[in-house]
């Protein structure tokens, strides 16, 4: 199948030529001049990073976001639709994938906690992380530039590159720093109202005249894609854009492809010495599939939790959108909650994990584990 997207058609005819007697940091300043980045200071090889096609802050990042409530945002969000729920000392925002699509980047504030939400569509990766850094809350853009695929950001106050998979400084005054990621979960907006009536969602008063709703990247989320301008290794453990469910636990890193992870819906596994159970819930549509997002194909919802409750280990199975434990026959959602039940009222423990594309994941992660069926 070939790629069938809009933007990154014309993205490819806008990248200039170059050629290999260039430096890396020539080429970059003579592709997206006046940085003010230090080069010197780096650690990765400059070479590594790709014109992606829009310059520095051709994709605007969000600074002044606002927001509105839950039914407002229901005059233009379908239930279907994807969003980063995030939830920060009880205080939960929705971050519609349809705007972040066109932004890949809000810079925000929660609870007095400054964060940043992004979305890198060429990855699939849905990323939070707190924007402070040492004494300096930082503010970030979008830098035009990509490493294996994925969006590099910039913070405005040195202009030194970040990473948006790793959250990692790469390059500039700001090097050998990262950035604490904060757990979030890609949900539908029926999810996200069930969960967090009181939640107030990213509205499309942005300042900017985008067509929210639509997806530029028409036909990416499929399998059988070439993740666009990725030049690094591949690994034939799983086909580059297979969506992945991965975590990080204990030191060790596991992915569950959704292959499985979709037709399964629960499953119970063993992280280094950690039981985890892998939650996989119908009813959210992929941001990357058609050309309307809300008519896109269904690839779910994710969770990945700690089955221990008081002591005791549960067990689940799915059954229409919720998951039943085994020993109180109660209900939970696909964010970890009882909602019925024996157990009504008790969260499971979240472990922090993401949804991305296996290309992506592995680039970064090359020494994952990757779960197969049983």
């Amino acid at each position: 199948m070939k790629l069938k997207m809009s933007l990154l058609s014309v993205v490819c005819l806008i990248i200039p030529s170059m050629t290999v007697a260039q430096s890396a940091m020539d080429r970059i300043l003579k592709t997206y001049p006046n940085w003010r980045t230090d080069f010197t200071k780096k650690s990765i090889d400059l070479e590594e990073l790709i014109a992606g096609g829009p310059p520095k802050d051709g994709i605007p990042a969000l600074t002044n976001p606002k927001f509105i409530s839950i039914d407002d945002a229901g005059e233009w969000l379908k239930d279907n639709e994807p969003l980063i729920a995030l939830e920060v000392n009880g205080i939960t925002k929705g971050y519609p994938l349809q705007i972040l699509i066109w932004h890949e980047i809000v810079n925000d504030e929660i609870n007095d906690v400054p964060v940043i939400a992004t979305f890198c569509p060429l990855c699939y990766s849905a990323i939070v992380f707190d924007r402070r850094v040492g004494t300096n809350i930082l503010t970030f853009g979008v830098s035009g530039l990509l490493r294996n695929s994925d969006m590099v950001m910039y913070d405005l106050y040195t202009e030194s590159f970040w990473q948006q998979f790793t959250g990692e400084a790469i390059v500039g005054d700001m090097l050998d720093n990262k950035l604490k990621s904060i757990p979030s979960q890609i949900l539908s907006f029926k999810q996200l109202k069930q969960a967090y009536p009181d939640a107030t969602i990213l509205s499309r008063e942005t300042g900017y005249e985008r067509r929210y709703g639509m997806n530029p990247y028409y036909g990416y989320d499929d399998i059988e894609q070439t993740p666009f301008l990725y030049n690094g290794e591949t690994d034939d453990r799983l086909p580059p854009n297979e969506k992945v469910i991965a975590v990080k636990e204990e030191g060790y890193m596991k992915a569950y492809p959704y292959s499985i992870s979709y037709e399964k819906k629960v499953i119970h596994d063993t992280i280094g010495s950690k039981a985890v159970v892998v939650f996989h819930a119908e009813g959210t549509a992929s941001a990357l599939d058609q050309n309307i997002i809300a008519n896109s194909k269904d690839v779910g919802s994710t969770g990945v939790y700690s089955p221990i409750i008081n002591g005791k280990q549960l067990t689940f199975f799915y059954r229409e959108g919720n998951f039943i434990d085994n020993e109180t026959g109660s209900s939970w959602d696909i964010t970890g909650r009882a909602i019925q039940g024996k157990l009504q009222g008790t969260r499971l423990t979240k472990l922090p994990h993401g949804d991305y594309f296996a290309f992506a994941w592995l680039a970064f992660m090359p020494h994952t584990e990757v779960y197969t069926a049983e």
